[in-house]
C-alpha cells in the first residue's frame, strides 16, 4: 500500500502533542509515529497529510520543507463539539523528480477517496493541486475546483508544470474531469487581460476580492458545488501571512476562515489543501492562520446537512419560474433554506455530468428570475453542459 511511502510525524512534534492538554486536538487525533506507524484508518472521517514538495515553484531556491510548526499550532487548538474522527498520516516526501511526488500523491489521495476520508493536505508549491486532482480519475466522474487565489494560475499549458500554470494544465490534459473552475479573490493588476477573458470563455467563475470581502456570503453557493477545495496562501493579505512577497492586499485571518467553514460546510467538498506554504523567521503567525484554516473547515464539515438528493426530499419546496424563452426550476430546502437551480441535462452527452443538473443558488437568483433575468452562474453551467 502507498501508505508505506509515509514519512511519519516528526519525534519534536509527537513529544509536543504528549505535553498537551487531554482535550486538545493534539491528545484525540490519531497520529503516524515512527515506534507505531500508520494508524487504522478504520471509521477514520478526516485526514491532515503534509506534502514537502516545492520544486516546481517559478521562484525555487533549494528550500526544504518543514510543518512542524503548522502540526504545533493545529495540535494546541481545542476541538469544537465534533463528532469526525482525525488521523495525521505524516509527510510525502519528494521524490527523486517531481513527477514522481505527484504520483505518490495522486494514489494516497485516491486511495483515500475510495475509503471516504476527506485529505485536508499541507503544501508547498500549488502545483501539488495537479496531483490533488488526477486523483480523482479513479472515481471516472466530473469535478468541480474552486481556487480561493489571487490569480488565475492558468498560465502556458505548452509548458512544463509550474504554480503559476497548473490550472491549463488541468484543462487541456487528458482524461477531462474537470467540469467547472471557480476563483475565489482574484486581484485584476495580478492577471493579464487574456487571462480574464479566457476565464469568461470557458464559461468559469472568477470573483474578485473586494466582491468577496464586502459579502462574503455569497462564497457558500460556489462552495455547495465544489468538489475539490484549495487556497494559495497568497490570496491573504501580508499581516496575516508574513512573507518577504505577500501582498498588502487579500484576505484577513477571519474572512478566509469564513471561507474555509463555508467550504467544510458543503456536502460535495472531498478534497481540501492549503498551499504556498514557505519556512521563515516569522511563520508562527501563518502556521497558526494555517491550523485555524483547518478547524474552520472540520467545524464545518461537522455541520453538514447531507442534502445532496435535494430533489428527491419530500419536503422540498419547487418553483417554476418563466423567463424569456425558459422555465426556470428552482428548489428550496425546507430545513436548510437553501436555494437550487436546476440546469436541463442533454440525455445524447456526457453521463458524467448528469450530477451537475442541479446547481447551487441564491435566493437573490430567484428574485432575479422573478424580475425576467437569467443567472449568470445558470447560462454558464447550461452552456458547459452543452458544449
Amino acid at each position: 500500500m502507498s501508505f508505506e511511502f509515509l514519512s511519519p510525524v516528526s519525534d519534536a512534534v509527537v513529544e509536543h502533542a504528549i505535553s498537551l492538554s487531554d482535550h486538545t486536538i493534539g491528545k484525540q487525533i490519531k497520529i503516524h509515529t515512527l515506534q507505531q506507524g500508520v494508524p487504522d484508518l478504520d471509521e477514520v472521517d478526516i485526514a491532515v497529510i503534509g506534502v514537502r514538495e516545492n520544486r516546481n515553484g517559478v521562484d525555487y531556491v533549494d528550500e526544504k520543507l518543514s510543518f512542524d510548526s503548522v502540526r504545533k499550532s493545529f495540535y494546541e487548538l481545542f476541538p469544537g463539539n465534533w463528532s469526525t474522527t482525525l488521523v495525521d498520516l505524516g509527510d510525502i516526501l519528494p521524490g527523486e523528480e517531481v513527477s514522481d511526488t505527484y504520483y505518490l500523491m495522486q494514489e494516497i489521495l485516491s486511495t483515500l477517496a475510495q475509503k471516504n476520508i476527506i485529505p485536508l493536505i499541507l503544501g508547498g508549491t500549488q502545483d501539488l493541486v495537479y496531483a490533488q486532482y488526477r486523483a480523482f480519475d479513479i472515481l471516472e466522474k466530473m469535478v468541480n475546483l474552486v481556487n480561493v487565489d489571487s490569480k488565475f494560475d492558468l498560465g502556458n499549458s505548452t509548458e512544463p508544470i509550474t504554480n503559476t500554470s497548473f490550472v491549463g494544465k488541468i484543462i487541456v490534459e487528458e482524461p477531462y474531469n474537470l467540469f467547472n473552475y471557480s476563483n475565489i479573490g482574484y486581484q485584476t493588476y495580478f492577471n493579464a487581460q487574456e487571462e480574464i477573458d479566457l476565464m469568461e470563455k470557458l464559461y468559469f467563475d472568477a470573483y474578485r476580492l473586494g466582491n468577496v470581502t464586502s459579502d462574503v456570503t455569497i462564497v457558500e453557493p460556489i462552495m455547495r458545488d465544489a468538489d475539490i477545495v484549495t487556497v494559495d496562501l497568497s490570496a491573504v493579505n501580508a499581516t496575516c501571512v508574513n512573507y518577504d512577497n505577500a501582498s498588502p492586499n487579500g484576505f484577513d485571518g477571519r474572512e478566509i476562515c469564513a471561507i474555509a467553514r463555508y467550504a467544510g460546510i458543503s456536502d460535495k467538498v472531498n478534497s481540501f489543501g492549503v498551499y504556498e506554504f514557505r519556512n521563515s523567521r516569522y511563520e508562527k503567525t501563518t502556521s497558526l492562520l494555517i491550523a485555524e484554516i483547518l478547524w474552520y473547515f472540520i467545524e464545518g464539515v461537522n455541520f453538514r446537512s447531507n442534502e445532496l438528493n435535494i430533489k428527491n426530499d419530500n419536503g422540498t419546496l419547487h418553483y417554476n419560474v418563466p423567463v424569456e424563452d425558459e422555465v426556470l426550476s428552482f428548489y428550496k430546502s425546507h430545513k436548510t433554506g437553501r436555494w437550487w437551480i436546476e440546469i436541463p441535462f442533454i440525455s445524447s452527452g456526457n453521463n458524467k455530468l448528469k450530477r451537475h443538473t442541479l446547481l447551487p443558488c441564491t435566493y437573490s437568483d430567484y428574485e432575479k428570475a422573478c424580475n425576467q433575468e437569467i443567472p449568470e452562474r445558470w447560462y454558464k453551467a447550461k452552456r458547459k453542459n452543452e458544449v
